[in-house]
């Protein structure tokens, strides 16, 4: 069962991009590594790790105001629905950073720098979080500041608008929101937009670990509510122009 700590922060959390230079104290670092023990997967069967990077092993196409002070990156096998699964897994680590007022932000185009293997023990790169503390304020304090799109532009389902509003509220890649949610309030079924064809691969890539995030969110709130969430990948009928991710079944606690 995921931390229920991390449910509060779903409300408040926000992208930091402003960082105060100076590292985290040893104390809030070796909380930080007992709180990634504790990390649930989406698939336990998939086998990741997590590596810590400093500001100078990493590279970002994208400017930003300034570099965080630390980074920290999941490298997975590449089997499954492994992006998915680093969604899930990485998503709890940023929802964490925000409840211990730790600055957070999802870099979904930076990498290792060169000089650091892209792939470990069998496990290639996936995606990576800057963390450290902000030098803007770190949380939003009303439901009017999330940029989210409408429950009716992302679902179509009836009395489930209660359990879906922390997976609308989720970050994605360019605020893309690419998830649609379906089924009915006791099978809800999450599809996402299919890509367009111009760099079908890599918004797709980015989609699925957006997708991991907002089942993470999803499994939050259900849990929350004082369901139990069973998850499936076992492919259903989606809106034309979506793609089958997943299944979550809501059932009594």
């Amino acid at each position: 069962m995921l931390n229920q700590q991390l449910y509060p922060a779903i409300f408040q959390r926000k992208s930091i991009r402003k960082y105060i230079q100076a590292p985290l104290p040893d104390s809030a670092i070796a909380a930080l590594h007992q709180f990634l023990k504790t990390v649930q997967p989406l698939d336990e069967t998939i086998k990741t790790r997590f590596c810590e990077f400093g500001p100078d092993e990493i590279t970002n196409p994208l400017p930003v105001p300034g570099k965080a002070p630390h980074y920290i990156s999941l490298y997975s096998e590449k089997t499954g629905n492994y992006l998915l699964n680093a969604g899930f897994i990485l998503q709890q680590v940023d929802l964490y950073c925000s409840s211990q007022n730790i600055g957070s932000c999802w870099l979904g185009l930076a990498k290792p720098h060169k000089q650091v293997p892209l792939v470990q023990d069998g496990m290639e790169f996936v995606t990576m979080l800057a963390f450290g503390y902000p030098d803007e304020p770190v949380h939003r304090t009303s439901p009017e500041m999330f940029k989210r799109k409408s429950m009716t532009e992302i679902a179509n389902l009836a009395d489930a608008n209660e359990l879906l509003e922390p997976a609308r509220l989720a970050p994605s890649g360019n605020n893309a929101q690419p998830w649609f949610f379906s089924g009915n309030a006791s099978d809800i079924v999450i599809s996402c937009r299919k890509a367009k064809l111009l760099h079908l691969a890599i918004i797709d890539r980015m989609n699925q670990i957006d997708i991991g995030i907002a089942l993470c969110h999803l499994y939050l709130s259900i849990v929350g509510q004082g369901k139990r969430p069973m998850i499936s990948f076992r492919a259903e009928p989606v809106p034309d122009g979506y793609q089958f991710m997943a299944k979550i079944g809501v059932l009594p606690g």
